[in-house]
């Protein structure tokens, strides 16, 4: 089956970390809490259908969680929903996915509740971060979005132009590439031996759910994103546990690589995820399973 280019950072990971080591640092130190001993791995693809690079995003995650780079992109979210709309989960969905989706990473409680409070006002040293989307093309064609949440505009976007020009690739205007992607609701949930793909749709099928694929070793349940919230809650009430929920963007049409354009594409996405101010980026190309195997 062909891979379905998408945001390797929006996965999760399950990582097991020493005990003793000292968690008591900002989202900036995290990035760096870690030697950069860890490979990178070429950027995680997220696929419809039964594939065996399912597990790829996975993987990747956690090498990025290792590097402290994910623990940093979570942090933010975290921060930023709680600023944007209050430090109660309870009344703030945004935040209540946040913070689940950065404690089944392993992000310790207390940079949690820290993250929560800054963002709140409860506590001092947060940052004012912005959203920002870039647009470009990269390798043969492919169009690119790029989410960020900075501090500093002028740095973000001097990450960003670096990164394209540097790997092939060009910054566009506003609106060229944007109109290419639907914004759409995903959440993940991970199989275990007693859940059928029915199960899964019979709980989301009346809360908004759109389509549930199976990847494998984990169903994908796609909505509406104003209807996110609802279908996860739908799972929730049907006893059915969940890795992630999120608003993505998803390509309408897909760009076929060789292994030359492959290679080129995922080093794009791969280059411009390295930036901390970067928390996703979409491409809308497909990767063959038997290049995806060559390129490991």
């Amino acid at each position: 089956m062909p891979c379905r280019g998408f945001a390797p950072s929006s996965a999760n990971a399950c990582l097991a970390i020493a005990d003793n080591f000292d968690y008591n640092i900002t989202w900036r130190e995290g990035a760096a809490f870690l030697p950069a001993v860890w490979p990178s791995l070429h950027a995680a693809i997220l696929m419809s259908g039964h594939s065996k690079w399912a597990t790829t995003k996975h993987k990747k995650a956690v090498v990025d969680a290792k590097r402290g780079k994910l623990f940093a992109k979570l942090i933010k979210n975290v921060e930023v929903a709680a600023r944007t709309g209050g430090g109660d989960p309870a009344g703030n969905p945004t935040l209540y996915d946040a913070i689940q989706k950065a404690k089944k990473s392993s992000v310790p409680n207390d940079n949690i509740d820290r993250a929560v409070k800054r963002g709140s006002g409860q506590e001092a040293g947060g940052a004012q971060y912005e959203n920002i989307t870039y647009e470009g093309y990269g390798p043969g064609g492919v169009a690119v979005l790029v989410e960020c949440l900075t501090d500093n505009r002028n740095r973000a976007a001097s990450d960003v132009r670096v990164a394209f020009t540097r790997n092939g690739g060009r910054m566009a205007d506003p609106g060229s590439v944007s109109y290419l992607f639907n914004r759409k609701g995903v959440i993940v949930v991970e199989k275990t031996k007693d859940m059928t793909e029915d199960d899964v749709l019979l709980a989301v099928l009346d809360a908004g759910a759109e389509e549930v694929n199976d990847l494998g070793e984990s169903f994908e349940v796609i909505s509406e994103p104003h209807d996110l919230v609802a279908v996860r809650t739908a799972l929730q009430d049907a006893g059915i546990d969940y890795e992630s929920a999120d608003a993505v963007f998803l390509p309408s049409s897909e760009i076929d690589l060789d292994e030359d354009q492959a290679r080129k594409v995922l080093k794009l996405v791969d280059v411009l995820e390295d930036s901390d101010d970067v928390q996703d980026v979409y491409a809308n190309f497909n990767v063959s399973d038997d290049i995806m195997e060559k390129l490991g």
